[in-house]
């Protein structure tokens, strides 16, 4: 049974920081792709940032490259997804997903889309005064 533990949301003000953290387990793969997708109130899933498991190859989204970038302890099988200059658009529901690789790369767009084999169960970002 796959399983996930995620922790770190809460609230922010504009300019913050914050740092989420995801450990999965119970799935098997050669290789897959584990990071956060999110989910802002009436508007659909996208990907934010995910890391490949065989050589830590990052992907992200542009709105936050440079904000956010995605770190993992392998021997805690945790990711994290470490978030500063944190901005009102920001605010959403992230959820940590697992992709099964199953092929080449076929672009970036892909990657971040919600086709993802595993989910958590999210954790709340707000950023607001």
């Amino acid at each position: 049974q796959v399983q996930f533990v995620e922790s770190g949301g809460g609230l922010v003000q504009p300019g913050g920081s914050l740092r989420l953290s995801c450990a999965a387990s119970g799935f098997t793969a050669e290789d897959y792709y584990i990071g956060w997708w999110r989910q802002a109130p009436g508007k659909v899933r996208e990907g934010v940032g995910i890391i490949r498991n065989s050589d830590g190859l990052k992907y992200y989204t542009d709105s936050v490259k440079g904000r956010f970038a995605i770190s993992r302890d392998s021997a805690k099988n945790t990711v994290y997804l470490h978030m500063i200059n944190l901005e009102p658009e920001d605010t959403a529901k992230y959820y940590c997903g697992v992709r099964i690789r199953r092929g080449p790369v076929v672009s970036v767009a892909h990657l971040l889309s919600p086709r993802v084999d595993y989910w958590g169960e999210g954790t709340l970002v707000t950023v607001s005064l």
